[in-house]
């Protein structure tokens, strides 16, 4: 069973932000239980698979809550979907989970609308004619049309003024992540990086709100678009209960956390640096064998004349293996999302280490290499991990990996369908520290060359 240790660091709390961020190596010092003080707060720190999952699986319902972070909880403030307590949280994720089933997620609906967008984005891939370019714009914003055309109910044009314009908030927002969780009593009050983050925000929920101003202009009840005309809806039938939950804070806030995740998680891992290898799709320009093995159960699956399908996967068993070992190292939310126990109990706040288990030595051999032999078996068929959890495990887990899953696999296929890649400078010129460590990982920038297979 988890036991709580208190732990007190004294002078070792100079060092608290590199130990923090590297969870193995804290936790074999203390244990894969223990405390940390967070300025005035104290918070317990799950590392490793076994004690994540003894606390969000095996507890799961008393460890349902959400936990305090100062960093979201200044803009959203208990509303919203992902950062709501109680029945708020249940019956918004209940809708919110449903409703996002209705327009398609997980099922051939939404493959449609990715191999759509997947097609907008090897024309603009095209349209370079080899020239080497920082792919994060692209891929950026293909996957927020995404889920821009399940929540708002239409994509964007890569060039729209409106959308650029919410790419230069959402790539700026890289705040002081751990200072602030830290220290926001008085970091909230001084000038700094994290002001500007959250004026970024900002300009999110009131892009957010303008959206809902204009569906309500034109709602028609019996003919719900996208997911936030299906909260209008639930709005009005639900006007007469004075506990209703759905009002406008939550519409707004549930859909901007809506808009954020669809943002950060899906292509995040194509552009991680590994500190052992690259970022996947430099990595496909300096390893051969890696992209000759792609490219050959490409060619066999599906070959050259038809766009991938979902369906393919389950005969690409290195291909997938590919793919889950970028997500395991690309590691997009070390830190998880804090939770909070719904029972008393000494410790409120739980901060559950997902990238100690996606790291854990008991699951994979080589932990800080990128190795998709991770998850292959012995005769090379795509073996499944528990320590698998890039988008969380219990009852608070990311509803949207359906999508994120799908997306992965079909952007990732149809690129290398296309294209080879090469690199403009060699492998070890290569910057592969991270640009930011906090609620995300931020990766750095890079450049490569896209060239039409032969």
């Amino acid at each position: 069973m988890l036991s709580f240790r208190r732990r007190s660091w004294g002078s070792e709390a100079k060092h608290w932000l590199f130990y923090f961020f590297i969870p193995s190596q804290i936790g074999q010092k203390y244990g894969p239980v223990f405390t940390v003080h967070l300025g005035h707060r104290t918070v317990v720190v799950l590392t490793g698979y076994e004690a994540v999952k003894e606390a969000l699986v095996d507890q799961a319902e008393e460890f349902s809550g959400r936990g305090k972070q100062a960093t979201f909880d200044r803009l959203f403030k208990g509303f919203g979907v992902a950062f709501s307590n109680g029945e708020r949280a249940r019956q918004l994720r209940r809708f919110s989970i449903t409703t996002l089933r209705d327009f398609g997620m997980g099922k051939r609906g939404i493959e449609e609308r990715i191999q759509e967008e997947a097609g907008f984005l090897i024309e603009a891939f095209q349209g370079t004619k080899g020239e080497a370019i920082d792919p994060t714009f692209f891929l950026s914003r293909t996957v927020s049309n995404v889920i821009s055309s399940i929540v708002f109910g239409d994509r964007f044009e890569y060039e729209d003024k409106q959308f650029l314009s919410l790419f230069m908030m959402l790539g700026q927002f890289t705040p002081p992540w751990a200072l602030y969780e830290m220290f926001s009593p008085v970091m909230k009050h001084l000038p700094g990086p994290q002001q500007q983050a959250f004026k970024d925000l900002k300009g999110l929920e009131v892009f957010i709100t303008e959206k809902v101003r204009q569906n309500q202009a034109t709602l028609d009840p019996n003919s719900p678009r996208n997911f936030i005309d299906s909260f209008l809806i639930k709005m009005q039938e639900e006007k007469k209960n004075p506990n209703t939950e759905f009002f406008m804070r939550n519409l707004t806030m549930t859909t901007l956390n809506l808009f954020f995740a669809g943002y950060v998680h899906p292509f995040h891992p194509l552009l991680w640096p590994s500190p052992n290898s690259l970022p996947p799709l430099i990595l496909f320009s300096h390893s051969l064998p890696t992209t000759a093995k792609i490219h050959e159960e490409i060619d066999r699956v599906i070959g050259r004349n038809r766009s991938p399908k979902f369906e393919d996967k389950a005969k690409m068993p290195y291909t997938e293996a590919v793919i889950h070992e970028i997500q395991r190292f690309g590691d997009m939310i070390p830190m998880g999302v804090a939770r909070r126990v719904i029972k008393d109990t000494k410790f409120r706040e739980v901060f559950p280490m997902l990238g100690s288990v996606l790291k854990d030595r008991n699951f994979f051999a080589c932990p800080e290499a990128f190795n998709p032999q991770h998850f292959l078996d012995e005769k090379g068929q795509f073996k499944k991990s528990d320590a698998f959890v890039p988008f969380s495990i219990g009852k608070r887990y990311c509803f949207g990996e359906s999508l994120a899953r799908m997306e992965l696999f079909l952007f990732l296929t149809t690129i290398l369908q296309n294209f080879c890649f090469q690199s403009p400078v060699p492998k070890e010129a290569i910057d592969i520290s991270p640009k930011a460590v906090g609620f995300a990982t931020m990766p750095r920038s890079y450049t490569i060359s896209f060239l039409p297979r032969e």
